[in-house]
């Protein structure tokens, strides 16, 4: 008789990937936000200013929409998706690497910890602070590599390869694939902003619920987000300054800082355009993460699915093979000594 096949948890590795599947698929739809986003979050804008940057001869955006009217006039609709690849890469391995330490480092402190029930709000933010802080050591690379494909013009933008080589050519070397890392570290705040107060909202609006339906996941996911990058903008626009190319203000002078490319925003165009690109980052984060949680839910959901299929063959398989023994042994000859 088949065993009873018990609930099937699937694992870091099965969370990772249901995570960058997700993300992929999220960023892939709303891809041209997060171009704009950017755009608008690297360019000076003084008072006063003209349509174009006189000293770059770059445009100079007035908001989303004239932005993704200007690139798609100037470079066709295939201009709102200068970059994708890296950012897609760059987009799964961050993903990736995140879910499987969120939940290795979740999984150990269930074991360790004495106290029965649900992590605190405060240990919540804790362990995506280690799991962020971790997967953007192996990851900022290609983040640096997009940023610098995004922000690039048309004629000056290059592959994925050529744009590595041209950072690792510059004054920083091989460290400059690093640059904005201490950025990235203290950003990630965001997303143990973004997943602790998933989990607790989750706790607190669907209480003991374990499998939800893809518009609860939405929802859930896209205040979640908002949440978080309305508290880290300022951070995610100084993050975006280091990686990027320096204004031609500069004479090709990098920020050494986030702090520094702060004080430069400050001086040159006032403290509210610390939240520049706030409009195009929260709707993308909103879609993104609304995507990413309800993909993701499904995928684990079908990864559970199948590793129960598998251990119910397996079980089915066990108990033939007992059947078969037993049956050998009654039909086999005794031996008369």
């Amino acid at each position: 008789m088949a065993a009873q096949s018990k609930p099937a948890p699937i694992g870091p590795w099965g969370k990772a990937t249901a995570g960058a599947a997700g993300a992929v698929l999220a960023n892939a739809l709303v891809y041209p936000l997060d171009l704009v986003k950017t755009k608008l979050q690297v360019q000076v804008k003084p008072s006063g200013a003209a349509n174009t940057d006189a000293k770059s001869n770059e445009p100079l955006y007035n908001g989303t929409w004239d932005a993704l009217s200007k690139i798609a006039s100037a470079e066709g609709i295939a201009g709102l998706y200068a970059g994708m690849s890296g950012s897609l890469i760059g987009v799964a391995s961050t993903n990736f690497a995140y879910f499987y330490w969120y939940s290795v480092v979740r999984t150990l402190y269930l074991k360790s910890a004495k106290a029965a029930g649900p992590p605190s709000t405060v240990v919540e933010l804790s362990l995506g602070a280690v799991a962020g802080a971790l997967a953007q050591l192996f990851t900022i690379p290609v983040a640096v590599i997009t940023t610098r494909q995004q922000t690039q013009s048309k004629e000056d933008r290059k592959g994925i390869i050529d744009t590595a080589r041209e950072v690792i050519e510059g004054e920083d070397g091989i460290t400059g694939l690093w640059r904005g890392l201490k950025a990235s570290l203290v950003l990630v705040i965001n997303p143990s902003i973004t997943y602790g107060a998933y989990e607790r909202l989750k706790e607190v609006l669907l209480p003991g619920k374990k499998n939800l339906s893809p518009w609860e996941a939405f929802a859930l996911g896209a205040m979640s987000k908002a949440l978080a990058t309305i508290v880290t903008q300022p951070l995610i626009v100084a993050k975006v300054g280091l990686q990027s190319k320096p204004p031609p203000s500069r004479q090709g002078k990098p920020f050494k800082s986030f702090v520094e490319v702060m004080r430069f925003i400050i001086e040159n165009e006032g403290p509210l355009s610390l939240f520049k690109g706030m409009g195009p980052q929260i709707l993308k984060g909103l879609l993104v993460q609304g995507i990413l949680m309800m993909t993701k839910e499904r995928v684990e959901l079908m990864f559970v699915l199948f590793v129960r299929y598998l251990q119910g063959l397996r079980s089915r398989r066990l108990g033939r093979a007992g059947d078969l023994a037993a049956a050998a042994k009654l039909v086999a000859p005794v031996t008369v000594k």
